[in-house]
């Protein structure tokens, strides 16, 4: 059965970078490999090599914040480019925040900060279709 058809790319701006990392952090993934995001939400971006069956989100790099610019779906998969730059793909979401916000779970090979990756404050961010 599929489920999926096209979708438009959620875009969003970078409000704040962040410059720490932890291994220790104890992050738990959603069961739901999507969310719904609305225009003007701000939702926080942390990088991590932990694969989507991992229990615990322990080795995680922070990002930062972003504003949600264009509404939409943001799936697992979904590449994230930050100012033009591939960062990763969506693994998931950890909602230990919500409904303040959520952290957006991005895996990567390693996981980086904003300050590692030169992330400045107004840099455009994408989420774009599954590659």
């Amino acid at each position: 059965m599929i489920e999926d058809g096209d979708k438009r790319a959620v875009a969003g701006v970078l409000v704040k970078v962040l410059v720490h990392s932890r291994d220790d952090r104890g992050m738990r993934l959603e069961e739901f490999a999507s969310r719904c995001v609305r225009q003007g939400e701000v939702h926080e971006l942390v990088t991590t090599d932990h694969g989507v069956d991992d229990p615990r989100i322990d080795r995680v790099g922070f990002l930062g914040f972003t504003e949600i610019s264009h509404g939409g779906v943001i799936d697992r998969g979904d590449e994230v480019h930050i100012g033009g730059e591939y960062v990763g793909k969506v693994l998931g979401f950890d909602a230990c925040h919500f409904p303040n916000h959520y952290n957006i779970l991005i895996h990567r090979d390693a996981p980086v900060t904003g300050e590692q990756i030169a992330l400045t404050p107004e840099s455009p961010v994408r989420f774009g279709v599954r590659g």
